[in-house]
């Protein structure tokens, strides 16, 4: 019986193939890299969905409107939004939820527009919130708004270009035709690839007459009809001219808006009834609470969000005896309740992404409109002209009917009737054609000669557009009276009231810390206190829970500051001034629930930074330790918690704040023990660094802890001593075996 042969092995062949495929992906430069992979990525980005253009909109909200417009929702009835959501995706393929968002947001009932292009009925969710949630697309129900008719009036004349959609089955409009500067009206924030776009809103009826004045006069003075932003949640807007001016002359800057409030004396309640369009009532009620807890707000008992069919109101109890106005210069300092509002006018123009102060957007929005108008004037021309070119084929047959009628009939095949026409009457074809398809009832001089009548009015009119594409001033003219039209059409009160800042009381200045000495004690399961030295010496022993033990203790100022290390590597950054002075007889503050810790994390060890010009120690049970400097948890903001605070590759077991180079004893679970200066270990710059091996480790045991050498027990320095890293380290002898809780300690 024959061998049964084996199929060849193409291993060294599948082998040549991947390294060269490994050679050459090593060989392309990142550059080229980036060019071809990640390029186009970011310019779908920022061409094509986070930016807007200088109609005001980004492509999702004009595919929607688009959409809704073809559905016949300018004039018809309400549908529900599902159908919309359905329809819109045949423009939009990016999934049905991303659609409903945005047709939420430009939903009146959502309120996040002060000119909404939605009329919705239904659960919409309000833009103040951050917990009420709009319903499902299937309960609630749409229109497009009447504003919306200034959007899309011209759109089938040819004012603007059509592109195919993403499958090349129907059109869309690149751009909405809006008869106004929507650009400047409608509120804007978009992040794209390496840039982002953030538009304040303006009062539409301001815009119009800023707008009317620009086109009449360029270098008009805006602001004496564009006083400042208006925001659809209302509040009070603190003018600064010179900041506005900013805003206006480079597009870029921001301003302040602050909450409006009453109050109302017999019930001792403050009101807040409108707030900030950048904050939400949730915010403002987090903050609150979180300064009350840290009793840096002393004068409220209670707050509650009241908020229902009659709009937003949230509701301050206050203690007997509170100071209004100094309790509101606090909150306004504090909260949310008195915002910045950052502006980034960044617009697609052409395609291009340009940041543009409010003089440069009415320019291209000027210019832009400009086309438009021309466009719809030159194809009302062209059918003018058509039409008119045809009533005069008709005329030509006026005095001779009969004989039309006498050369079709004597036609004996159909597709010569227009041809015989043309030579009987001197027709071209257009003409012939269009005289051939006239119905039997109209072959009729009355008719005809009405037809004929309309050649006089299509002339004159043809002479009168030809003139306004001949003449700059009355383009302009028709942009003045659409705009004046829709001012006058749409009134639109301002929403947010203006306060100068020349007429606000200055602030008073904050509540002074007070600076005493204090000494803080930390338990081995992260109760906190805070004693006064007074304290201490009339105190008598420190009350721990049962099974609880003392585990740091030391002194400092009740301004300074604390780094709270935990075993999830977070750090807690917190004031000892947020802390209330206690006596030795409590148990203290219990850190994990005061500091709003994630469930099952634990205190490691606390340690205060001073002027974080040192730098920390941290020692990791696999024997290796890491030297960081102070700075790396300074913070410009007041950010209370910071993660990736130290490696996760290994249980942190002791760390040492220092600020300058001192002897450290190391101890190991082996019973061995070295001692080494701290000028051995480099400074990192990572917080994240694993650091450098510091002793060598059997596989069973760990590196135990850390200490100062002054506060160790070893006698025999120099039988631990070392000279370089790492090393075993040497057994401890009996002498040198004193215990004594001393990891994690500060100094």
């Amino acid at each position: 019986m024959a061998k049964k042969k084996q199929p060849e092995i193409l291993k060294p062949a599948a082998d040549t193939a991947v390294e060269g495929l490994r050679a050459e992906v090593l060989e392309q430069p990142i550059t080229e890299t980036l060019e071809i992979n990640y390029m186009p990525y970011a310019m779908s980005v920022i061409v094509s969905r986070a930016i807007p253009e200088i109609d005001g909109f980004k492509p999702s909200h004009r595919k929607l409107l688009y959409t809704m417009y073809k559905m016949n929702l300018l004039t018809g009835a309400r549908t529900k939004s599902a159908n919309i959501v359905g329809q819109t995706m045949r423009l939009n393929p990016h999934g049905d939820a991303p659609i409903y968002e945005t047709m939420v947001r430009l939903s009146k009932g959502y309120e996040a527009l002060l000119v909404p292009f939605v009329d919705s009925k239904g659960n919409f969710g309000k833009v103040y919130s951050r917990d009420m949630a709009y319903a499902a697309s299937r309960y609630t129900e749409a229109k497009l708004s009447d504003i919306c008719l200034e959007l899309f009036r011209d759109i089938d004349r040819d004012t603007v270009d059509f592109a195919d959609n993403y499958d090349g089955s129907m059109k869309e409009p690149a751009l909405l035709p809006t008869s106004f500067p929507n650009v400047l009206v409608s509120a804007n924030t978009g992040i794209a690839v390496g840039m982002a776009s953030q538009i304040c809103g303006f009062n539409l009826n301001e815009v119009c007459e800023t707008a009317i004045n620009y086109i009449r006069d360029p270098h008009c003075d805006l602001m004496q009809t564009l006083t400042a932003p208006d925001f659809p949640t209302g509040g009070e807007l603190i003018y600064s001219r010179s900041e506005l001016e900013e805003i206006y002359r480079t597009g870029r800057g921001g301003f302040k808006v602050r909450a409006k409030w009453r109050f109302l004396k017999r019930e001792n309640i403050i009101e807040i009834y409108e707030i900030p369009y950048t904050t939400t009532v949730e915010a403002i009620m987090d903050k609150v609470a979180e300064l009350v807890k840290l009793g840096k707000i002393k004068e409220i008992s209670d707050m509650r969000d009241e908020t229902d069919l009659g709009g937003l109101k949230l509701a301050i109890d206050l203690k007997r005896g509170a100071d209004l106005d100094r309790l509101m210069q606090k909150l306004l300092r504090m909260t949310p309740l008195m915002d910045s509002f950052s502006c980034n006018f960044n617009i697609l123009i052409a395609g291009n992404p340009r940041v543009m102060g409010v003089r440069e957007i009415l320019e291209e929005w000027t210019a832009w409109r400009t086309e438009c108008v021309r466009r719809r004037v030159f194809f009302e021309l062209s059918k003018k002209r058509d039409k008119l070119h045809l009533l005069n084929g008709l005329k030509k047959i006026l005095l001779d009917i009969d004989r039309a009628i006498a050369v079709i009939r004597g036609t004996e095949l159909e597709t010569e009737v227009v041809p015989n026409l043309m030579i009987s009457f001197g027709l071209d074809r257009i003409q012939a054609e269009f005289v051939a398809e006239i119905k039997l009832r109209n072959i009729n001089k009355e008719y005809i000669l009405k037809r004929i009548e309309e050649t006089g009015q299509l002339e004159a009119d043809i002479v009168d557009l030809e003139d306004i594409l001949k003449t700059p001033r009355r383009v302009k003219k028709l942009i003045i009276d659409e705009l004046s039209a829709v001012n006058k059409k749409f009134p639109s009160p301002r929403r947010t009231e203006i306060v100068y800042s020349e007429e606000l009381a200055p602030d008073e200045p904050q509540d002074e810390i007070a600076d005493y000495p204090v000494t803080l004690f930390l338990s081995r399961e992260g109760y906190f206190k805070k004693i006064t030295p007074l304290s201490l010496r009339m105190g008598g022993e420190q009350k721990y829970k049962e099974n609880d033990a003392p585990f740091q203790e030391f002194e400092v100022s009740n301004r300074d500051e604390l780094l709270i290390f935990t075993d999830r590597q977070q750090v807690y950054k917190v004031r000892v001034s947020d802390f209330e002075d206690a006596k030795a007889s409590v148990l203290g503050a219990f850190l994990p629930a005061r500091l709003d810790m994630d469930e099952g994390e634990n205190v490691l060890c606390m340690i205060s930074p001073g002027d974080y010009s040192g730098h920390l120690l941290l020692f990791y049970a696999n024997g290796k330790a890491a030297r960081l400097a102070l700075s790396a948890y300074a913070t410009k903001t007041n950010r209370r918690r910071l993660t990736g605070a130290y490696s996760d590759k290994s249980p942190l077991v002791s760390i040492l704040p220092i600020t300058a180079d001192r002897e450290i004893a190391a101890f190991s679970t082996e019973g061995r023990a070295m001692i080494f200066s701290s000028a051995l270990l480099a400074p990192k710059t990572s917080r994240a660094t694993v650091g450098v091996a510091l002793m060598n480790i059997k596989p069973r045991f760990r590196l135990e802890k850390a200490v100062f050498l002054e506060q160790s027990p070893i006698k025999n320095t120099a039988r631990y001593r070392a000279r370089s890293i790492p090393v075993a380290g040497a057994l401890l002898r009996e002498e040198d075996r004193a215990e004594k809780q001393l990891s994690l300690m500060q100094d």
